[in-house]
């Protein structure tokens, strides 16, 4: 296994590390709270950057391979999943932008099985690569506030963000029905899934 497809591993292997660490105050208890979010944090930057990392790895020195194909865009789900059912279930992500968010993720989980048993790569658009940053950002924001409510108990000026979380919650469930849109849109005009027997 080359080092972007160990690297695409890792994140599969920081998911569940990220769920544990975040209910760890849930589970044992609220003086766990502030480690907690120095683990969920670390975690969180880790996986990102693996993201990242994988990608510029692969395609700068030519390892590019159909296992990275699939497992990577399956991790980024995986772990970025992880991040909104931990969000959701604390209550600052509202569910119904949770459930925007999941339904689009295993609807192209289904497209792309589909695409590749026809030989074609799911292409990348705008709207995909809006959702992906907003996705990041959202859960990167959600960490950390919920990491400032720990440390700073009873801080009034914290209360006007969650509402501006919760639009940019808002903003990636958008983003995230539109470029499913654009994807089965082109999907369709392309005609590749056509010939499927039915």
């Amino acid at each position: 296994m080359n080092i972007p497809n160990k690297l695409t591993v890792s994140r599969l292997i920081m998911a569940p590390l990220f769920f544990i660490s975040f209910n760890l105050p849930l589970w044992v208890g609220p003086e766990l709270g502030k480690i907690s979010s120095i683990l969920t944090i670390v975690l969180l930057v880790c996986t990102e950057m693996t993201d990242l990392l994988d990608g510029i790895i692969a395609r700068k020195y030519k390892l590019v391979t159909d296992l990275g194909k699939v497992m990577d865009p399956f991790a980024d789900t995986f772990s970025r999943l992880t991040y909104f059912v931990c969000l959701t279930g604390y209550g600052l992500m509202p569910s119904w932008t949770f459930i925007i968010i999941m339904w689009r993720e295993f609807f192209i989980l289904f497209i792309r099985m589909l695409m590749m048993g026809k030989g074609k790569p799911v292409a990348a658009n705008i709207w995909g690569k809006m959702k992906a940053v907003l996705y990041a950002v959202s859960g990167a924001a959600g960490v950390l506030y919920i990491a400032l409510t720990r440390w700073f108990v009873d801080a009034s000026w914290l209360s006007p963000i969650a509402s501006v979380l919760t639009v940019v919650f808002a903003l990636a469930a958008f983003a995230s029905a539109a470029s499913l849109l654009t994807y089965v849109r082109a999907i369709i005009r392309d005609g590749s899934l056509s010939t499927l027997s039915r």
